[in-house]
């Protein structure tokens, strides 16, 4: 038997997935300009102080317009979407997905924490640890498209496997693009 929709509920999909392309790239620039920001710190003056004045510009920027309204739309339209069908709820694979979408919060909020931390010239992790964190955003992604796609909360184990798998990769990943910047003088 086919469960039938309500009529809008394609219309939250459709903004939802949009939203969440908007949060992720959001996500994935504020780590980039945290990375700047903080390899900011170690230029010569007035270079540092130009510099950092505009990281702390584009990052406030980039967070009250682009990444914290996507999130909010994101979760809006996520919630939209139960409310309209609720028998995804009983589905096991979706509570591995808010599973997941509860970690990307966290993230997010943890991330919002350090564009307060790196306003205020506190500067708590290197550009190579963000480099690292910036991946987790990743991990979370994929995480989420796989679990929907396959719409499968017992291969999910598998998933996970094959997630370590990819941080792994990116965390060799980082760290050679460190020692390829170090080698070049950067």
């Amino acid at each position: 038997m086919i469960e039938t929709v309500q009529p809008y509920y394609y219309y939250f999909v459709a903004v939802h997935i949009v939203f969440v392309i908007s949060w992720m790239a959001g996500l994935f620039y504020i780590l980039s300009l945290f990375i700047y920001h903080t390899e900011a710190n170690e230029k010569p003056e007035p270079e540092r102080s130009i510099l950092i004045n505009q990281f702390v510009k584009m990052e406030s920027t980039l967070w009250k317009i682009i990444a914290t309204p996507a999130m909010v739309i994101t979760v809006m339209a996520g919630v939209s979407m139960l409310t309209l069908h609720p028998v995804l709820l009983q589905m096991p694979w979706m509570h591995v997905k808010l599973g997941f979408v509860v970690g990307l919060l966290i993230y997010h909020f943890i991330c919002q924490n350090l564009v307060k931390q790196l306003k205020n010239n506190q500067f708590k992790l290197s550009s190579f640890q963000l480099r690292l964190w910036r991946e987790l955003a990743t991990i979370f992604m994929i995480a989420i498209v796989f679990v929907v796609i396959l719409k499968s909360a017992i291969n999910w184990i598998y998933g996970l496997i094959g997630i370590m798998g990819v941080a792994m990769v990116i965390m060799i990943a980082v760290k050679l693009y460190k020692n390829y910047r170090k080698k070049r003088g950067e």
